[in-house]
């Protein structure tokens, strides 16, 4: 019995040790030398060191002052992360999407952007396309007392161009340039 028992318990251990212990801790180690940020949680900080949240994650914005993320059907809390599986034939997403569409509307501009309306598939995707987020420069704009240029300017500054793929902009840290303008230029508090 012994002779079965005692090289199979060995290869137990033997394996908890070196995927339970050595290769977590070699992927970690190189992780944190070769990509720091992203190994970290790739977090945003303010001017004061503060966290203001995760460039991976979106938050949830309300108020005029501010540019509003994507929709999310889990309420922006990442354990909950996901679509809201909703039919395209469900009268509740359309009900959702229509009080969205009221809210998110800007006289003048016409439709609102679907990508202000619709939820991504994990309903925390913190970009949006560039023209989502300038739909939303007049109202951002009038709400802080800015001019149209100098929050065009700053959506263009915060505009990521990926290799592949269209550009996006990061609502977390657009929202955040625009709280460190300095204070004459802004009157709203992140």
């Amino acid at each position: 019995m012994s002779t079965f028992l005692r090289p199979a318990l060995s290869l137990i251990v033997l394996m908890t040790v070196i995927t339970g212990v050595a290769y977590p801790l070699a992927v970690t180690g190189i992780a944190q030398v070769a990509f720091p940020d992203q190994a970290n949680g790739s977090l945003i900080y303010d001017a004061a060191g503060k966290v203001r949240g995760s460039q991976l994650i979106a938050q949830a914005f309300t108020g005029d002052e501010w540019f509003h993320s994507r929709p999310s059907a889990g309420a922006f809390a990442t354990v909950a992360s996901g679509a809201s599986n909703l039919a395209p034939s469900n009268p509740a997403l359309a009900a959702r999407v229509t009080e969205d569409a009221g809210k998110e509307a800007v006289q003048g501009q016409g439709p609102v952007p679907l990508a202000l309306l619709t939820t991504s598939g994990s309903g925390l995707d913190p970009h949006l396309p560039p023209s989502a987020v300038a739909y939303q420069v007049a109202r951002v704009a009038a709400a802080r007392q800015l001019p149209v240029e100098k929050v065009q300017g700053l959506i263009e500054a915060n505009t990521y161009r990926p290799l592949i793929g269209p550009p996006v902009v990061n609502v977390l840290s657009l929202n955040q340039a625009l709280n460190e303008l300095p204070s004459a230029q802004r009157n709203a508090q992140l």
